[in-house]
């Protein structure tokens, strides 16, 4: 049989889980396309992804990491009242933001694996309590596939460049299907592929980490998401995260590795992904 230099889904996860440790604690800049891709300023990043600059000046200082590829809340649709849940919610970036819209009566819940990161939006909790006057958001350590949270019991979830890292997809959207509500909403951005990566990319520890190397085909997302039981299914490529990253160094060891006369904008696309669970009485 052929050896693999492929991670096994317990190396991948480990590996994952001591890279966003590091950017917690500020051993490392950054990890995602975003704040390596010539976006140092966090902040420009995400007015460039559409986030309101005036949501933005309201974050606590350090929620905002740089870490995003794309702008699930602006797709959601949030309403005064709505429970949300953000998957790998880092240090409160979106949650935070989310909870803003769902206002006193609604709740935000934030889930991530990586205690570094969960204490880092923990810390970040009573400015956010100081600046906006709410307390309706929480941060919860676990895995996106076996998520924290009760059966039917969120109307919306967000994530924002995470599912891509996960060793198990098709298990992540079983999970957020379990959790949703009948009637509920995803509202994801994520990182895919328009083809299948080569193998020998696919092992790259840095590229695991850089949300690049774990990432599926768009076709595959697709396939998951009805094999979950999901509908209304809308799948947006947005190639600018592509373009961003062909020039970073942190992508050149990737680069080396493509065929020749490839680069990463002809593999990698930010994908907004919207789907419904459905409200009839079969769930």
């Amino acid at each position: 049989m052929k050896k693999t230099n492929r991670l096994n889904p317990h190396e991948a996860r480990e590996t994952i889980r001591a890279g966003y440790a590091a950017i917690a604690t500020g051993q490392s800049p950054g990890c995602c396309p975003g704040q390596r891709c010539g976006q140092a300023d966090p902040t420009r990043l995400a007015e460039a992804l559409g986030y309101d600059r005036e949501s933005l000046g309201r974050l606590p200082e350090g929620a905002n990491m740089g870490l995003s590829c794309g702008n699930p809340v602006a797709i959601a649709g949030l309403r005064e009242g709505q429970t949300v849940l953000d998957l790998g919610s880092g240090g409160g970036f979106d949650a935070f933001q989310a909870g803003e819209m769902v206002k006193a009566s609604g709740r935000v819940i934030g889930v991530d694996m990586t205690p570094e990161m969960i204490a880092r939006a923990r810390k970040n909790l009573s400015r956010y309590r100081q600046r906006v006057g709410l307390d309706n958001v929480e941060f919860r350590l676990g895995e996106i596939e076996c998520l924290p949270v009760a059966d039917n019991g969120v109307d919306a979830v967000l994530s924002n460049c995470v599912i891509n890292l996960s060793p198990d997809k098709p298990r992540v959207w079983r999970e957020v299907f379990r959790v949703l509500r009948p009637g509920g909403k995803v509202s994801v951005s994520d990182l895919a592929l328009l083809k299948p990566l080569p193998e020998k990319i696919r092992g790259i520890a840095e590229a695991l980490v850089g949300c690049v190397a774990g990432a599926a085909t768009v076709g595959e997302t697709k396939a998951m998401l009805r094999g979950a039981g999901f509908t209304s299914i809308v799948l947006t490529p947005k190639p600018d995260p592509a373009r961003a990253i062909r020039d970073d160094p942190f992508y050149g060891r990737i680069a080396e590795n493509l065929p020749k006369g490839e680069g990463i904008g002809d593999y990698v696309v930010s994908l907004l992904i919207e789907a419904k669970k459905p409200a009839g009485p079969e769930n």
